[in-house]
């Protein structure tokens, strides 16, 4: 995966395979030609089956459980307005310990004051109105990517319960 991007079309489709790229694109904010190259990118890596409209679930955990924290890395910054995501978000917030900073996608009008991360797509604010779905599996994939190792391990296993996805990969 060469582009976040790319991660919150894998999720997507994960949740909706099938989907027609211009509701793939409206979902996520993007354009339709971006979430075809995404698509793309997808197969060629081999996270999207060949017809371009399925995720190969197993790869894409396992790039979850251990890629993402390297190639898309997420550390809170500054403290900003914004829409609660990762150890935050609306999975993880009842989960965890309430006293942490909460972590936030930047947002003037978001609820929530927090330390800023960069989200996955440049619109991923819009989320919680334009796709609620997609907005819980991006938060739970942000805490992932910035979270310890119980605060990524709740959101793995809830990602996995959400796409039905392998609960273990074969460790050598």
């Amino acid at each position: 995966m060469r582009s976040p991007i790319d991660v919150a079309v894998a999720i997507v489709l994960a949740e909706h395979p099938g989907m027609k790229f211009e509701s793939l694109a409206q979902t996520l904010g993007i354009s339709a030609s971006k979430a075809f190259e995404s698509v793309k990118r997808l197969t060629a890596v081999g996270v999207a089956f060949s017809d371009g409209r399925r995720i190969n679930r197993l790869a894409l955990f396992e790039f979850l459980e251990h890629g993402i924290q390297y190639v898309f890395p997420a550390t809170p910054g500054v403290f900003r307005q914004g829409i609660p995501t990762g150890r935050s978000g609306p999975v993880l917030v009842d989960a965890l310990d309430a006293g942490d900073e909460p972590v936030v996608w930047p947002c003037a009008g978001g609820p929530v004051r927090g330390r800023a991360i960069v989200p996955l797509v440049p619109k991923a604010s819009d989320l919680p109105h334009r796709s609620p779905d997609t907005y819980v599996a991006l938060s739970l994939v942000d805490a992932v990517r910035t979270g310890g190792a119980r605060e990524r391990q709740l959101a793995l296993q809830a990602l996995r319960q959400r796409f039905g996805a392998p609960t273990a990969a074969v460790h050598l």
